[in-house]
């Protein structure tokens, strides 16, 4: 991901410059960091705050971010990013391939409005699956499919409720989602991505 901050996020002019400026960033479900790191070494003057729940991976994300000389500006906690002291904190919100594995995304995407300053944005990026399901499927699809069958559908099933999105998550479903979750407005950013569908979500 280490082309995030260098390649993608530079063709949305008004968060490319506001990233230029100074920003403070969320990065939610960071894993072991890639994308903050990303972010913090393209963006000398922003600020990155990665949240994810799993400890290990945080314990990996604070290392890459040491080893990638960013640790002075970016953050890792094992913390739920529903927690109310963050609201109102952040200038942009970013989930990179991993809204599609939650078990509840409406409720994170809920929680990430709410971390949104005002005049905030959330960038998701997520498999570039296609608009409907068409026979036969294009061979990335299959290699989805295969993906969420023997993976991310089941790690979305562990807890209860459960949304049971998968892999293949369409462009509607996001849609839906984010709407159920407060955001006015969905846009697909022009990035182009073999595999990443990037979507702009304002609240």
């Amino acid at each position: 991901m280490g082309s995030f901050a260098t390649e993608y996020l530079p063709k949305v002019p008004d968060v490319h410059e506001e990233l230029t400026a100074g920003a403070r960033v969320a990065d939610v479900a960071c894993g072991v960091g890639w994308a903050a790191v990303s972010i913090a070494r393209g963006y000398p003057a922003t600020t990155v705050d990665g949240f994810d729940p799993d400890e290990p991976a945080i314990a990996r994300a604070r290392a890459n971010a040491q080893d990638a000389g960013v640790a002075d500006r970016v953050t890792f906690q094992a913390r739920d990013a529903a927690d109310p002291s963050l609201c109102g904190q952040y200038d942009l919100a970013v989930i990179v391939e991993a809204l599609h594995d939650m078990s509840r995304p409406v409720d994170v995407l809920a929680s990430v409005r709410r971390l949104l300053a005002p005049g905030g944005t959330l960038i998701v990026a997520d498999e570039r699956v296609a608009d409907a399901f068409r026979a036969p499927a294009g061979d990335t699809e299959r290699l989805f499919y295969g993906y969420s069958v023997l993976d991310c559908l089941p790690a979305g099933m562990i807890s209860k409720p459960s949304a049971e999105t998968g892999t293949v998550m369409r462009r509607s479903t996001l849609e839906r989602y984010a709407s159920t979750a407060g955001f006015s407005a969905v846009s697909v950013l022009p990035i182009e991505d073999d595999f990443l569908r990037f979507y702009r979500l304002d609240p």
